[in-house]
């Protein structure tokens, strides 16, 4: 896998290559690109980069001083682009929803569109299954043995976790992506250490607020794509959002819970593909090794 080494550290990527319009798809987390696997075989045409945001899914720790707080992944994410030299970018959301902060720092020259899909908006970062880690961040060997708790399907299954968070149990991979998800931060105290840092980077609820008001500059245009079984991103955000960017449109997405590239991949595919191009262009699938990622 390429990787490019940022200010903050390494970020790995995957890149399919080829000159169609970019795609820049982002997880929630500790996830990784993965999460769009299902996605991928149906995006074709696109140059597509899924990169591996130090969200605590990721395999090569960043350095010790970087800044790892919401708005400082939101500048790793802005220093990728840049590293990329990446231009007229739909910059794709799901789960996390901080790439909106770039709004704030000034940094969306290079992105040419905002899909919001299922993600953290207004005031709900973290959601609230995952502010109980948000307090325990503070205190790190609690974040530590909370995390063990992980290694137990059950817990990761749990409905108001992870197990809500996807309706497609026939998906049977899905507890083995949740569990590789959470094996760097098990496994590696550096990748833990990470972690910890973003887990506990949230601004207060007035700031947060303060921010997305600013976010209203973004006059570009805006895809809103909600789920209609989410039980981490509040059913009002969706219609909320779209109101709240000058340029903006809602889709909701039946059938799915927060992980609609899991739950609904072929579908969100097409929402995709008609906001980018106009419904215009064909299904040019991609290779096996793509799909296979």
């Amino acid at each position: 896998m390429p990787s490019v080494e940022l200010t903050a550290g390494p970020i790995d990527f995957e890149d399919t290559g080829g000159d169609g319009p970019v795609l820049v798809l982002l997880h929630g987390v500790p996830m990784d690109g993965r999460l769009w696997r299902r996605a991928m075989p149906y995006l074709g045409g696109f140059r597509v980069i899924r990169p591996t945001l130090p969200l605590g899914g990721h395999r090569k720790p960043m350095n010790p001083d970087a800044d790892l707080s919401q708005l400082g992944v939101a500048n790793i994410l802005g220093d990728f682009l840049d590293a990329l030299d990446l231009n007229d970018v739909t910059l794709v959301l799901n789960d996390w929803g901080g790439g909106q902060f770039l709004i704030n720092e000034g940094r969306t020259d290079r992105i040419g569109r905002l899909a919001l899909v299922a993600c953290e908006a207004f005031d709900n970062y973290p959601p609230k299954a995952a502010r109980p880690l948000a307090v325990l961040s503070k205190v790190p060997p609690l974040f530590t043995a909370a995390l063990q708790l992980l290694r137990m399907e059950r817990f990761r299954q749990a409905r108001g976790g992870y197990g809500g968070m996807s309706v497609d149990k026939d998906y049977h991979l899905y507890d083995d992506l949740v569990h590789g998800w959470f094996a760097p931060a098990l496994t590696d105290r550096a990748i833990r250490r990470d972690f910890i840092k973003f887990a506990g980077g949230a601004p207060g609820r007035d700031k947060l607020l303060e921010l997305a008001e600013g976010q209203q500059k973004f006059t570009k245009p805006v895809l809103v794509v909600w789920a209609d079984q989410d039980t981490m991103m509040p059913a009002e955000h969706g219609p909320r959002l779209a109101e709240h960017y000058p340029d903006a449109r809602l889709e909701i997405v039946k059938d799915s819970s927060t992980l609609v590239p899991i739950d609904q991949p072929e579908l969100l595919a097409g929402l995709l593909r008609e906001f980018v191009l106009g419904g215009r262009g064909p299904v040019d699938p991609v290779g096996e090794e793509a799909r296979d990622q």
